[in-house]
Formats: C-alpha cells, sequence, structure tokens
C-alpha cells in the first residue's frame, strides 16, 4: 500500500497540465518576465555532468530553476547525506552508492506512468543488481575507470598502455615517477589492484585485499598524487604521462590538448585485466521538495536529443538508444564509449559492502595513506 508522500506524490504530478517528450506544461508567470520562477529543481550532481544547453532548455520549458551541488566521489556524497545535508530533490549516484540509499530507505519510489521515455533505455543497462526492478533509478549515463596516458612519452619510454602493470610495477614506474596519478578512492583503486591480482574488482577476500594493500603500498612512492580531479588538467598540459582515471575525463583532457596546440596527444584504454564501469543514475530524494518537477526532468533527460548532449560534452557513455542519432560519428565508434562484444566481458560493476567490510576497508585505506 502506498504511503501518505507515495500518494501526495502522484496526486501533485496527476494536477501538471502535461508531460511531453521534451519536457512539462509552462507555468503561468502572469506576474511578468521578471519575477523569479516559483519552482527550484535541486540537483547533486557530478561536476559538469549536464550540458548547460540542455538545462536552459528544460528551464525555459517549465519555467524552473535548477540549482546543483556537486560532488567529486559517491563515499563523498553519502557523507554529506549523512551529515545532514537536504532539500535535494534528484540526485546522480553510482551503482554501488545506490545500494546504500535503497538500504537507508531515503529514496522515493518513481511513478514510471510519468516516464514514458523510459522506452529509450538500452534493456542491457535496467534490471541491476542494485535495483532489479528499477522501483528508484533511472540509468543516466556510464562511465569506466582505466588509464590515460600521453601516446608520446609512453611510446618513447617503451612502457605498456594496455595493462594496469604500469600503475603498479616498479620496472615501468621507475621511468615516470612524479608523473603518474591514481585515483583518491579506495574502492576504485583496490577494484585496479584485485584486477592486476588475478581476482575480480568485486572481490571481498579479505586475504585478497591485503594483498592489493600491499601492492598498493609497494607503487606509492613512485606517484605524484592521489587525484580525482586535478590530473585532468595536469595530463593534458603534460605534467602526468599516465593517469588512473574516468573515462569522460581523459576524453576531456584528450580534447584539451588537441584544442591547445599540444606537442602531444592523449589517448586512453581498457587494460587487458580488465576495468571497472560505473552506472550512474537518477532517483529522487525524499528531503526534496519538487518530485513532479524532479520526475519531469528525468523524462526530459531520455529524449534522446537532450541524452546526447551529455556524451557531445564529455564522452561519456550512454544507454539510451534513441540518444545514438543524435552523438557524433567518431564517439559513437570509440571503443571506451561503446565498448564492444569483447570490451564490455571484461568491464565489472562494483557493488555495495557491508558495514564490517566497510570498515575493513576504511582501516586498510589509512594504513595506505598512513605508509
Amino acid at each position: 500500500m502506498l504511503n501518505l508522500l507515495q500518494r501526495l506524490v502522484r496526486l501533485s504530478l496527476a494536477l501538471s497540465l502535461t508531460i511531453s517528450v521534451m519536457g512539462c506544461a509552462q507555468q503561468d508567470n502572469s506576474t511578468g518576465s521578471n519575477t523569479p520562477p516559483a519552482r527550484i529543481l535541486q540537483v547533486f550532481n557530478w561536476n559538469n555532468y549536464i550540458a548547460p544547453e540542455t538545462i536552459q532548455r528544460f528551464e525555459a520549458s517549465c519555467d524552473c530553476q535548477v540549482k546543483q551541488d556537486y560532488f567529486s566521489d559517491n563515499e563523498e556524497m553519502l557523507a554529506k547525506l549523512a551529515a545532514g545535508a537536504t532539500g535535494y530533490d534528484l540526485i546522480v549516484p553510482t551503482g554501488n552508492a545506490m545500494d546504500t540509499l535503497i538500504r537507508q530507505g531515503v529514496l522515493i519510489p518513481l511513478d514510471k506512468t510519468l516516464l514514458p521515455n523510459i522506452k529509450n533505455i538500452h534493456p542491457a543497462y535496467l534490471k541491476t543488481l542494485f535495483d532489479p526492478t528499477n522501483q528508484y533509478s533511472v540509468p543516466y549515463a556510464y562511465t569506466l575507470t582505466l588509464l590515460g596516458f600521453n601516446t608520446n612519452k609512453v611510446r618513447e619510454l617503451g612502457l605498456p598502455a594496455d595493462t594496469w602493470a604500469i600503475i603498479f610495477e616498479p620496472e615501468y614506474l621507475q621511468k615516470i615517477k612524479g608523473r603518474v596519478t591514481v585515483l583518491d578512492s579506495p574502492r576504485e583503486l583496490m577494484a585496479a589492484a584485485l584486477l592486476y591480482l588475478g581476482y575480480a574488482a568485486n572481490d571481498q577476500d579479505e586475504v585478497h585485499w591485503n594483498q592489493a594493500k600491499e601492492l598498493i603500498i609497494r607503487a606509492k612512492p613512485y606517484w605524484a598524487a592521489f587525484s580525482n580531479t586535478s590530473y585532468i588538467r595536469e595530463i593534458a598540459i603534460g605534467d602526468l604521462w599516465v593517469v588512473h582515471g574516468y573515462s569522460n575525463d581523459l576524453f576531456q583532457a584528450a580534447l584539451d590538448a588537441q584544442k591547445t596546440g599540444r606537442h602531444f596527444t592523449i589517448d586512453y584504454a581498457i587494460p587487458k585485466q580488465g576495468a571497472v564501469m560505473s552506472l550512474d543514475s537518477m532517483v529522487l530524494h525524499q528531503s526534496g521538495k519538487h518530485p513532479e518537477l524532479a520526475h519531469q526532468f528525468i523524462n526530459f533527460m531520455l529524449d534522446g536529443r537532450n541524452s546526447a548532449e551529455l556524451t557531445n560534452l564529455i564522452g561519456s557513455g550512454n544507454p539510451n538508444i534513441d540518444a545514438k542519432p543524435f552523438i557524433r560519428p567518431e564517439l559513437l565508434q570509440n571503443k571506451v564509449i561503446f565498448p564492444d562484444e569483447e570490451s564490455f566481458s571484461r568491464l565489472e560493476m562494483i557493488t555495495d559492502l557491508n558495514h564490517k567490510q566497510r570498515r575493513i576497508l576504511s582501516r586498510i585505506w589509512t594504513e595506505i595513506k598512513l605508509r
């Protein structure tokens, strides 16, 4: 039986005039064009994860305003919510964070009758382990966590660019000491180490975790930093030669290097041992004030033209079938952005950990940072 909140949400939604495939009904603004919109959609999102022109069109179509707060890591997002951050209508978490949010009971179930464009999502990205019936989530975009590199330097130094060994083995690291960074994320870095050791990214055996820890500690003196954001600019200008990073960030770095006329190129690759795929989804948080507007925004973003703008902007992977005709051909042909069957078979989504496992990982991460 629907609880009172859900009934009120659906009643409010039913009073909307219409929800079109491109957005929502125009709202009355009889007080004049200079009057600020009455409704503000509060979004908690990854930085640079919605094309500005997409937001502008949605605001115009719904006579509303979209305000965004940003996070750089799922753990940061969860920590801010746990610390009392409220008022978010819509959040864009990754799969393993979805597990936590669902378990905490802080998400509002979706009314799919208000999301006709959900038909545009490829079935391979629906019915996930974290939300098998898509009761709470709609796939938005995906990224891969992989290797990015300065092709000129890698070729010059005779380094392999298709293996995690390049960030873990001293025989390679000594050639690039101080010119390589890894993500400041325990799940992502441990996953890379586990994959290199021949285990699954989601391996939860504490013995294997400790092996990964020792591998990381051995390599750490060669790394310039743990970085989630600054590596994008640093590899684009040539200060870094190899990075452990996100595919959409590396797409942007490669584009920046090209646009500024650098004498080198940036490329990125899925290591032969495998890599992590992160599926980001749109969800409704219970602290939001406008669930009806959030539904309208989700349906708007599921339109192919709107969805394609994000991929064209930052090179994110796109689960939306209807977006493909509007995506630049060179991106459609990129096997990192749109993995082929062989590449897809080497990708793994990180799952959530229980409380005990989180405590163990936190201890391991502290040991890594202090050594």
